[in-house]
């Protein structure tokens, strides 16, 4: 058990959902086995928040903005071209 400051807290859980963690608890209380899972659905949610603002960032551009990308490249390699 972690040594954090703990505060209590009344939840209600479905049956089938108090066995399965009851269940599993193994060696641990039935409340740090609820703490455990919490904590991963936790972190599991920040992972999918992150996964879907990097999948925001890198998307595809639009096809205007491919084109316009491409017309600075080219610009650009003209410029540097004529410089050497």
């Amino acid at each position: 058990m972690s040594n954090a400051t703990r505060m209590t807290k009344s939840f209600s859980l479905e049956k089938k959902l108090l066995k399965e963690v009851e269940r599993t608890r193994g060696s641990v209380s039935t409340s740090e086995r609820v703490n455990q899972l919490v904590k991963a659905g936790l972190e599991a949610e920040r992972r999918q928040s992150l996964h879907a603002e990097a999948s925001g960032f890198f998307k595809s551009d639009s096809m205007g903005e491919r084109q316009a990308r491409r017309a600075f490249q080219s610009a650009s390699i003209e410029s540097i071209t004529r410089e050497s």
